[in-house]
């Protein structure tokens, strides 16, 4: 069982992370068996006195990212401490459990369940802050009545028929279970105060910035998200961070019952900084790095596309190689768009850099593993391939097209065009006008017929 937080789990960049060899961001779980001494909360210099009749305060923690890629994007729950009550818990909607049932192919569908579950609060901060994660306090500043409807809201919530929801990496996970709890409890104050304002960001340029130094995990969730995730969202949206939620509140004013406006963080506490991990703040440019790999993916082929047999079976190692990683991630994306809920992959442009037709360009190559040329229908395809690569390319810069996938571009078009480069001379004889003769004779006479030609 884990408690995870953020954009978590990441059910289709975890395919393409296994695929790759390397999945959404899953914080460790809150233990209750770490004993440690009493951490400090709010300075009572910075928190207003306790008027009378008050015991119950309300605080949202929040968990600042791990080294772990499951880690990466952080974690809150909401603390309610009602002394006469004898409440003292943090509810936490980021459960999951690897031996529920049927868990594997509720991750592929895009159909997870999660719960929500209540944990000793000073033990949960008390797990975090051993496993070295920054962590804050906030407490918020509720009325009584909305405290007592947001208390009894979150122990309904809890009980075993309430507790779970579909899990959605960017719209419902357990930072916006903890937005909107908030906004219920203040009667929509919360949500009126961000939706609507720019953040200048994108869901797209939050998890490029979340995943540095992850080269697997970051390349294939960059190949699986599409366009979607590249339009703006406002400061509501970008609370599926919990630290984006917990810096959005400290400019949130709400007004309580007698109609006096006031600011809704109270006080706030760091209870630990971290020193193994930190928040990235900037995106680093990363193109030069797919630019090289893509240059080095077309060379070698055409550099190899020789008379040799020793030149054709490396050939048709790469080549194959690269035809089958692009063949089954192309199937990947177009199963995600076809048959699952992962509405975040559905219309994505990588389809034509990665293209399920590449699994036949595998099987066409296959010759070249025995010294030989493969048949003239493998030029053809591999030309199909790369022609509809550079049309991909074309949409990358035309107008209305949102999805910024220039990095996969930067590798795929010149992998595919460079293949198919690299056939087309392998076929073609040396030298002036017999070879641009040849060309259009290579295209003409493609058939299967050719398929042991040596």
């Amino acid at each position: 069982m884990r408690a995870v937080g953020g954009p978590s789990a990441w059910p289709a960049g975890a395919i393409l992370g296994v695929l790759a060899a390397a999945a959404l961001a899953a914080p460790s779980p809150a233990r209750a068996d770490v004993r440690t001494p009493e951490l400090p909360l709010a300075s009572p210099t910075v928190r207003p006195p306790q008027s009378a009749g008050e015991s119950t305060r309300v605080y949202l923690i929040t968990v600042g990212p791990g080294p772990l890629v499951w880690e990466r994007f952080g974690h809150n729950a909401l603390w309610i401490s009602d002394a006469e009550g004898g409440v003292d818990l943090a509810y936490n909607w980021g459960m999951f459990n690897f031996d529920q049932p049927g868990f594997l192919a509720r991750l592929l569908r895009g159909t997870m369940l999660y719960w929500m579950a209540p944990f000793p609060s000073r033990q949960m901060i008390e797990a975090y802050v051993a496993e070295d994660r920054s962590t804050w306090i906030q407490e918020l500043s509720l009325t009584e009545a909305q405290k007592t409807e947001l208390k009894e809201r979150l122990s309904t919530n809890a009980l075993p028929e309430n507790r779970f929801y579909r899990y959605d990496y960017y719209r419902d996970n357990c930072s916006t279970r903890v937005r909107d709890a908030l906004d219920r409890a203040l009667g929509g104050q919360l949500r009126s105060a961000l939706a609507g304002v720019p953040s200048g960001t994108s869901y797209r340029s939050h998890t490029r910035r979340l995943l540095q130094g992850m080269p697997a995990m970051y390349t294939g969730i960059q190949l699986v998200l599409s366009g979607k995730t590249d339009r703006s969202i406002d400061r509501w949206e970008q609370a599926f961070l919990p630290l984006e939620l917990m810096r959005a509140l400290r400019a949130v004013r709400v007004v309580d019952g007698a109609g006096v406006e006031g600011p809704l963080v109270i006080s706030e506490r760091q209870l630990h900084r971290s020193v193994t991990a930190t928040e990235p703040e900037e995106i680093p440019d990363r193109l030069p790095w797919y630019l090289a790999t893509g240059l080095a993916l077309a060379g070698l082929p055409v550099g190899l596309a020789r008379r040799s047999a020793r030149a054709r079976i490396l050939l048709g190692l790469v080549g194959m190689g690269w035809s089958v990683a692009a063949g089954v991630a192309g199937i990947v994306l177009a199963g995600a768009w076809l048959f699952t809920d992962h509405v975040f992959l559905y219309g994505n442009w990588n389809l034509l850099q990665v293209n399920p037709l590449s699994i036949v360009m595998a099987a066409l190559l296959s010759p070249l593993l025995l010294g030989r040329r493969p048949p003239r229908v493998a030029v053809v395809l591999a030309a199909v391939i790369g022609a509809l690569s550079l049309v991909g390319m074309l949409a990358h810069v035309a107008p209305g097209v949102a999805q910024r996938n220039g990095e996969i571009l930067a590798v795929t078009v010149a992998a595919n065009v460079g293949l198919a480069v690299a056939l087309l001379r392998l076929h073609l004889p040396v030298g002036g006008e017999a070879t641009r003769a040849s060309v259009g004779r290579t295209f003409r006479e493609a058939a299967p017929r050719d398929a042991g030609a040596a």
